[in-house]
């Protein structure tokens, strides 16, 4: 970090992704883009104009004096590739979700960060806004008594009807565990502590799948993994969650994140947004009220787990969206395609502390 000031970031990929990072970076005191880099070379040029930044090569990009850490906003099947040289460039790494297409990508990440003392962040930080993290005081502080069972559901027919190059999606490193899962495991384990074992089921439809959009519009996607997941988690203090995710739904009733309790049950908001509200209702009175805001970053969106890691470094502190609660997620993810693959029970090893909640007045930058 150049003189205690503010981190200086790298990106690697200008993409779908990139633009809402790019909306929330400059309102961070404690980041500062400096350089982009993409494959695409005119799309990397047109960002750093519009941003008053560096375009550069990727190995440029890396070895760039001026990049303290690089934000890795590439494929999934890039991700591990891309920190790994990062780290060996001396760079913190920062990344989209998922951590790795698979924990044996991921594990040499982790530990080349720690035998070279630089930090390893990943997404998703929706879990810092204000949504997840007043739900999370709610938890800790009784409201709905003890924890019991926790039921996530969340579908869509595919998101080939948005995105205009949606392939990756159905690649390894995809579908909708993997590209969906992280927002809502992520959520449950900082609800509830580590999952210690996992079950479930999987299955794809023969479904035929075309770009919607874009200039590949009406071209087939080939699809190589599941894009109907159900899986029952098992959380160390003893709750058990149960996921539900799918690429293959045209409409549904199901709730999207509920928590139940001994002393009632609590609407989670979707862990995709920042800051959607939280809803209770408990044995006593029965009827759905809204929860005041409690905890998080205030008015956050994507680049605030980045911005509380900066902070993390300047302040010797560990950082919340940490690549150990990343690789956890992904074990997690990995455990229940074993799981549905083999019909057994699978266990989880990966322990990751529980990271603190936000207080309701933090700034990523100040706190």
């Amino acid at each position: 970090m150049s003189d205690g000031a503010a981190l200086r970031v790298g990106m690697v990929g200008v993409g779908n992704i990139s633009r809402q990072y790019l909306q929330h970076l400059p309102a961070l005191p404690g980041l500062r883009l400096t350089a982009v880099a993409d494959l695409d070379t005119e799309r990397a040029a047109t960002v750093a104009a519009e941003q008053g930044v560096l375009a550069l090569g990727v190995d440029e990009l890396l070895a760039h004096e001026d990049v303290d850490v690089v934000l890795n906003l590439t494929i999934p099947a890039a991700h591990a590739s891309v920190a790994l040289a990062a780290l060996a460039a001396g760079k913190h790494v920062y990344g989209e979700k998922p951590l790795a297409t698979s924990t044996a990508e991921a594990a040499p990440v982790l530990e080349q960060a720690r035998a070279a003392g630089l930090r390893v962040g990943s997404a998703p930080d929706t879990v810092l806004g204000t949504g997840i993290q007043t739900a999370r005081a709610a938890l800790d502080d009784g409201a709905i008594g003890d924890p019991v069972g926790a039921a996530v559901a969340w579908s869509a027919p595919g998101h080939e009807l948005w995105h205009p190059a949606p392939a990756f999606y159905y690649q390894p490193g995809g579908g909708p565990l993997l590209d969906m899962g992280p927002y809502y495991l992520t959520s449950l384990v900082a609800f509830f502590g580590p999952v210690v074992r996992v079950s479930g089921s999987a299955t794809r439809s023969a479904r035929a799948r075309t770009v919607g959009s874009g200039p590949d519009a009406g071209a087939a996607i080939p699809v190589d993994v599941d894009t109907h997941v159900v899986a029952i988690l098992e959380h160390e203090g003893g709750v058990v969650s149960t996921v539900t995710v799918s690429f293959e739904v045209w409409a549904t009733r199901s709730p999207l994140f509920e928590v139940y309790g001994t002393a009632g049950t609590l609407a989670v908001p979707d862990p995709n947004a920042f800051s959607e509200t939280a809803s209770i209702a408990t044995a006593d009175d029965r009827t759905w009220r809204e929860l005041p805001v409690r905890a998080g970053y205030a008015d956050a969106g994507r680049g605030y787990g980045l911005a509380d890691m900066a902070h993390a470094i300047a302040t010797d502190r560990p950082h919340r969206a940490s690549g150990d609660l990343a690789y956890h997620v992904l074990e997690v993810m990995e455990a229940v395609a074993t799981a549905a693959r083999e019909h057994t029970v699978v266990p989880v090893t990966s322990r990751p502390e529980r990271a603190a909640t936000v207080p309701l007045d933090a700034r990523p930058d100040t706190w």
